[in-house]
């Protein structure tokens, strides 16, 4: 078991649908917390106590000043949790570079160099006995590339892919990576894409329990959350 309390944990897209309840939860059990977020009003309304981050973690720099406020304010990082992204609808034939080069640089890069900046402070918990982690939401069309979403699909698999690669190498430091892959989830993301029009989709899973699942398998030393994790939750 991975003790939550007392650790210290950089929460990335903390003021969206997903990153708040990961905020509530990860508080409720005691964890010393960094909120990432592009906008300080947003981070204020949480009503969640910890330090701020603030910046757009696509940025060059942001990633190493989100690790350097955790490791100002808690004096140590045990865990990264990445919650930010962003999604476009529409076809292949429809969607501009520009959204492209968007998607990769909001779901997939942002991560990359979150993790690139994070290892030592990691390293470093590993060292010091404790079990850190990283975790990301790929999402179910990393399983299940979905058409209408297939740029999205493209950039959530080469997240999951990331992390399978990335944590044989990390777990070597002591260091586990998590992907978590839930289907739809209602949070606003899927209302305010950046580019398409928003499909009808069937009723998703609350946000609330998709982040209660995750900190279980941060709690119970789990390393996958494949879509059938969720299966069944209420």
């Amino acid at each position: 078991m991975s003790e939550i309390s007392g650790a210290s944990i950089l929460l990335v897209g903390a003021s969206g649908g997903l990153g708040r309840e990961l905020a509530k939860g990860l508080h409720e059990r005691g964890a010393r917390l960094t909120l990432g977020s592009r906008h300080s009003s947003a981070l204020e309304a949480l009503g969640v106590p910890g330090a701020h981050a603030v910046g757009d973690v696509t940025q060059p720099g942001v990633p190493e000043a989100y690790v350097a406020a955790a490791l100002q304010a808690h004096q140590g990082l045990d865990g990264v949790i990445f919650a930010a992204g962003a999604v476009a609808f529409g076809s292949v034939t429809d969607l501009s570079d520009e959204v492209l080069d968007d998607l990769w640089r909001v779901n997939t890069r942002a991560w990359m160099s979150v993790v690139r900046a994070a290892t030592p402070a990691l390293a470093e918990s590993a060292t010091a006995g404790r079990a850190p982690f990283g975790v990301t939401l790929s999402g179910v069309v990393a399983e299940s590339p979905t058409a209408g979403i297939a740029a999205y699909s493209a950039v959530k698999s080469a997240l999951h892919s990331f992390g399978i690669a990335a944590g044989r190498e990390l777990r070597r430091q002591g260091i586990r990576l998590i992907d978590a892959r839930p289907g739809h989830t209602e949070t606003e993301l899927s209302r305010h894409p950046l580019a398409g029009a928003t499909p009808v989709f069937p009723a998703g899973l609350s946000p609330a329990v998709v982040a209660r699942r995750i900190i279980e398998a941060i709690e119970n030393d789990e390393k996958d959350l494949p879509s059938t994790s969720f299966a069944g939750l209420s």
